[in-house]
């Protein structure tokens, strides 16, 4: 055979034979999220991969799948709104996307490296999406919006429903002199009256006498002799 025709159908017999890519994990096949709020995957995998690689990867139309994570050496990993985090305690590994967008719906997966031969340059093909098995679809419902215009009626309503108090106008205290006067001052003002005529009633005769005994004291006499 010739070196050249076998270093071309090398790859395409592996790839058909489906030895490189990822083992099926068992963990949700859909998962639903809300705008503005986070969602968390939890994906787990057998003992003897506690040490490979942990990724997350977006499906697109052609292959490879689209890598957005990857642990690699460390335990937990992130990029932008998107980390992943290996738990091999539980054997287990976490991809949390914060902050969701409508954007963010579609086909995902995670996915374990397993290596071809270590250190050679077949060591990994790890998103080429040849098992199905690692989906995870994503779904994003939009948030609830703030009700402004019902707490705008409820607002009104309870404006109109409530009583409304009308503005009090305090007029200032203006403090008046009454010249007329008041219903006790009239019989008073009577009574003194009649007192005054009847004084005077009394004392014009009583003038009158003294008057006439002064004159009739000081008449002058006529002498006895005549």
């Amino acid at each position: 055979m010739i070196p050249g025709v076998t270093g071309v159908w090398l790859p395409s017999a592996l790839l058909l034979l489906q030895v490189p890519g990822c083992v099926p994990l068992r963990g949700p096949s859909k998962v639903t999220g809300t705008v503005g709020e986070s969602l968390s995957v939890r994906c787990q995998y057998e003992e003897k991969y506690k040490a490979n690689d942990k990724y997350w990867c977006r499906v697109s139309l052609l292959p490879p799948c689209k890598e957005i994570v990857r642990t690699r050496a460390s335990k937990e990993a992130g990029n932008g709104r998107v980390s992943i985090r290996d738990h091999p305690a539980t054997l287990t590994f976490t991809v949390t996307l914060e902050n969701l967008t409508l954007e963010d719906a579609g086909i995902y997966k995670c996915g374990v490296e397993i290596p071809f031969i270590n250190g050679s340059y077949w060591e990994t093909i790890p998103t080429w999406g040849i098992d199905d098995s690692f989906k995870v679809v994503v779904s994003v419902v939009p948030g609830k919006l703030p009700s402004c215009q019902g707490s705008s009626h409820e607002n009104r309503a309870n404006t109109l429903g409530s009583p409304t108090s009308s503005p009090v106008h305090t007029q200032p205290s203006v403090t008046t002199e009454d010249t007329t006067p008041g219903p006790s001052l009239q019989p008073r003002s009577l009574l003194s009256s009649i007192y005054f005529q009847l004084l005077v009633f009394l004392e014009v005769p009583l003038l009158l006498i003294m008057l006439s005994a002064v004159l009739w004291v000081n008449r002058p006499q006529r002498c006895s002799n005549q």
